[in-house]
């Protein structure tokens, strides 16, 4: 029986797509973390608004 390359490659495009979706909501987050911050006349340092 025969396994197809596209098969063994989708469970692993499936973990860099989860990466990906993961990385650019963390950084989505972040940016609106910091206009909140910015907003309350703080600024962050680090990861904490200050």
């Amino acid at each position: 029986m025969p396994v197809d390359a596209a098969m063994l490659f989708r469970p692993i495009r499936t973990l860099i797509l989860l990466a990906v979706a993961f990385g650019a909501g963390m950084l989505y987050e972040r940016q609106q973390q910091a206009e909140a911050c910015e907003e309350m006349g703080g600024a962050i340092r680090g990861m904490f608004c200050e």
